[in-house]
């Protein structure tokens, strides 16, 4: 990445934004996850038009927004990494939407934050197509019954569900897999696809694509 955050290889973080739009239905929505950049690049996307923004760590996102919504009120913040409960009230003043509920402790305790602060958002369910073990996510076959759990039991505002699939494999089977449940369940949105594969992801109906690098280059800057 160049010195300057307004420019990537190839050229201005404005005219990667378009590129990727070009790319996409009108109707998908871009997310451009400005993980460990600075304000300033956020400030290049915004002045493109963008609106909808990715964090993947509260404390970064608390550092870096509040200016920016101030002098950007139509901003959109979305919170793609993982949520630890102790960061739930945090998460809750900060972002607009979380796309990474994973595990019943978390739905429980966001149910709790959202009655105390009358703040209610948009969930996604993060679901762990490949089984990894490492990763984050409800296993496919429960994931019916948590999403029953998460919208009767709890009463979230779940609205979809959300995949990274195994660096490794062919991503269409596991967006395809994803679409599926959210069918069953009758979820209309479907949070699938980054960088390396935002065009697959939307041709299987991808409502929601999460791209950094693509848009704001390699990830020079240290994390917050």
């Amino acid at each position: 990445m160049s010195d300057s955050p307004t420019t990537i290889a190839g050229g201005t973080i404005a005219e990667a934004i378009h590129a990727i739009r070009a790319r996409l239905p009108a109707s998908t929505t871009l997310i451009a996850v400005a993980k460990t950049f600075p304000a300033s690049a956020v400030e290049a996307a915004l002045a493109a038009g963008q609106q909808h923004f990715g964090e993947n760590r509260v404390q970064e996102a608390m550092e870096k927004y509040p200016a920016l919504r101030a002098s950007h009120p139509g901003m959109v913040l979305h919170l793609i990494g993982p949520l630890q409960t102790n960061k739930v009230k945090q998460a809750v003043a900060t972002f607009d939407v979380i796309h990474t509920l994973d595990r019943l402790k978390l739905a429980e305790e966001l149910a709790k934050e959202f009655a105390r602060s009358g703040r209610r958002l948009p969930c996604f369910i993060q679901v762990n197509t490949g089984e990894e073990p490492q990763k984050a996510g409800v296993a496919p076959l429960e994931a019916d019954g948590f999403i029953r759990d998460c919208r009767d039991r709890l009463g979230l505002p779940v609205t979809g569900l959300m995949c990274i699939p195994p660096a490794d494999e062919e991503p269409a089977p596991h967006f395809a897999l994803l679409r599926k449940i959210a069918g069953r369940n009758g979820l209309a949105d479907l949070s699938m696809g980054m960088s390396s594969d935002y065009e697959i992801a939307a041709a299987f109906g991808a409502t929601h694509v999460r791209v950094g690098s693509a848009i704001f280059g390699g990830r020079s800057y240290p994390a917050a």
